[in-house]
């Protein structure tokens, strides 16, 4: 078995490097975000490694998909070449279902490059949105990059925010400190 994510940093580094020369970082994320979903599908994942189909069928099959999916003028769909040959040598090494981790490696790449940096903070109620911009503008001094902050509920927390940044994880829940309250009694 091959970890997917090892086999997709190449093709990832590579659309990025292509995506880069022709500043088209955003049309290429925009793509491979819709391929990343069609392809998440495991009956087309499936149906895509049927052997008696030839290359050239699953691709047609897959530039159909993708077609349907987004508009004329995306990478994948409308003639754009870069984005046919790209399937094509995934459908050609049998690596068309890492599409959706090539897909996430580009997108760490692209805001890399962008000075951006994703944000999931998790509360236990929605914060007003003058909480998220003040939590924003922290995160945004201490990072030293734009913050593209996405929330989310977790009713187990009791109360306050975990925040995650990258591989950086922020615990300011009570529950976090309330375990940690407990460990130091117990020691």
């Amino acid at each position: 078995m091959f970890d997917k994510h090892t086999l997709a940093r190449p093709y990832a580094a590579a659309i990025f490097e292509i995506a880069s020369e022709s500043n088209d970082l955003a049309n290429w994320s925009k793509a491979l975000a819709v391929a990343k979903a069609v392809l998440s599908d495991d009956q087309i994942i499936k149906f895509l490694a049927i052997p008696t189909l030839t290359d050239e069928e699953k691709l047609s099959f897959l530039l159909d998909l993708l077609k349907m999916a987004t508009n004329e003028s995306s990478i994948f769909a409308g003639g754009h070449q870069q984005g046919t040959n790209f399937l094509k040598l995934l459908l050609e090494y049998q690596r068309i279902s890492v599409l959706p981790e090539i897909a996430e490696h580009f997108d760490k790449l692209k805001d890399n490059a962008e000075n951006m940096i994703d944000v999931t903070m998790t509360s236990v109620v929605p914060l007003s949105l003058t909480e998220q911009k003040e939590i924003a503008t922290a995160l945004k001094e201490r990072f030293g990059r734009e913050i593209h902050l996405q929330t989310e509920i977790n009713k187990n927390l009791i109360g306050g925010v975990v925040i995650r940044a990258g591989n950086i994880v922020i615990d300011g829940s009570i529950r976090s400190r309330l375990e940690s309250l407990s460990n130091e009694l117990i020691a």
